[in-house]
């Protein structure tokens, strides 16, 4: 082989090495640059000391349900299923759960009382998703959690993540009909509000999350905005594993 051939051999290897280093660069980093933190998943699987019983599986974790009249909480408290959520308002795959799969499981659990669902804040991606969660529950203060709730996924981009801006946070709480502007703003800046996000993400390490969404169905974790069928299979076996028990 003459000189010309060799260097044009390795030049072609290091072009294809520098190609795969870049590939394995950019898949590990989301639109910014940053590490991905909340990538979907299809894991599924249960928290340690899984227990056949749902309701003693939420006992052993330490995850009482909340009081009835807790904003961040749908359905009966009563319910015989309690789904778990913890997430991020920034989070893509989160929003894809709120817009695509979670009315139709409010229409066939929740609101035909088999099922209750409890929202944990997991701000994951950084101060715009602490202020996310902190402006949720502001709004939750004058009664309109869910609509705020809804509004922030309503705008959120299918890809990348939801920007959370001052001017965002207010047109959101204006765009729902926030009453009280004045104690919104007041709000926003709650030690009690911020003790309850803190409370939640807590809870999140504490059953073993690591991204958004994560979900626990009775004693099943759940990773990632999957199909609709699956959380469907999960919670009709749940409520099967109840009416065996």
């Amino acid at each position: 082989m003459n000189d010309t051939r060799r260097r044009a051999t390795i030049v072609a290897g290091i072009a294809i090495i520098l190609v795969l280093i870049a590939g394995v660069v950019f898949a590990s980093q989301d639109e910014g640059g940053r590490p991905t933190v909340g990538q979907n998943s299809s894991q599924k699987g249960a928290p340690s000391q899984a227990i056949a019983d749902p309701r003693e599986a939420e006992e052993r974790v330490g995850l009482a349900r909340r009081d009835a009249d807790t904003v961040t909480a749908i359905g009966d408290k009563d319910a015989d299923l309690v789904l778990i959520e913890y997430s991020d308002y920034r989070c893509p795959f989160c929003g894809a759960f709120a817009r695509d799969t979670f009315p139709k499981l409010k229409a066939q659990y929740i609101d035909t009382g088999k099922l209750r669902f409890e929202w944990r804040d997991f701000p994951v991606f950084g101060p715009e998703s602490e202020d996310g969660a902190m402006a949720a529950r502001a709004a939750g203060e004058q009664d309109l959690y869910w609509e705020y709730h809804d509004a922030m996924y309503q705008d959120a981009p299918e890809r990348g993540h939801l920007k959370i801006t001052d001017k965002k946070i207010m047109d959101w709480a204006n765009e729902i009909g926030v009453p009280d502007l004045e104690q919104f703003e007041k709000d926003l800046d709650s030690p009690e509000l911020r003790a309850k996000v803190d409370a939640d993400t807590q809870e999140a390490r504490q059953v073993g999350a690591t991204g958004t969404p994560t979900f626990l169905i009775g004693q099943d974790l759940i990773v990632g905005a999957q199909p609709t069928e699956a959380f469907q299979q999960a919670i009709d076996e749940q409520l099967e594993a109840l009416e065996d028990s």
